[in-house]
């Protein structure tokens, strides 16, 4: 078969997958915000993808790195974590402007009560310096629900 042909067959097998379910996944590896937010604006785009990914009831899949502001995914409604992703925590703020607490507290309502208390207990969120916890542990210590 040629190569176009195989990559149409291909496309058109992916598509027929997305609308033959009610309800796609989005992946955190798909969608590239796999990273932090340096600026106010990039820090309200965290939160409006939030927003539009619990809205739109497509499952949520953390399935690599999530550090700084991408863990605010944590409280989309479908959310799900890969064993082999990795979380990593800081307060909110960057190294040029200090620690912001608005954007921590922020941050930490995003997070179950577990996860909440394991990070202001421990104060690993008055630091910018980064925590990292692997998705297994957060799907086992912290309750989040593992991909499948």
């Amino acid at each position: 078969m040629r190569k176009n042909s195989a990559t149409a067959l291909l496309a058109a097998a992916a598509f027929s997958m997305l609308c033959g379910s009610a309800v796609a996944d989005v992946s955190l590896s798909a969608i590239g915000m796999g990273h932090g937010a340096p600026t106010a604006a990039a820090f309200r785009e965290f939160q409006e993808a939030v927003r539009r990914y619990s809205a739109s009831g497509e499952r949520f899949r953390i399935d690599t790195h999530c550090p700084s502001a991408c863990t605010m995914f944590l409280s989309v409604r479908n959310v799900c974590i890969a064993p082999g992703a990795s979380l990593a925590f800081h307060a909110g703020g960057n190294r040029h402007r200090g620690i912001m607490p608005e954007y921590t507290a922020q941050m930490l309502k995003t997070y179950r009560p577990a996860l909440k208390r394991y990070l202001v207990s421990n104060r690993l969120m008055e630091t910018l310096d980064f925590t990292t916890i692997s998705g297994q542990e957060m799907i086992s210590r912290f309750g989040y629900p593992p991909c499948r």
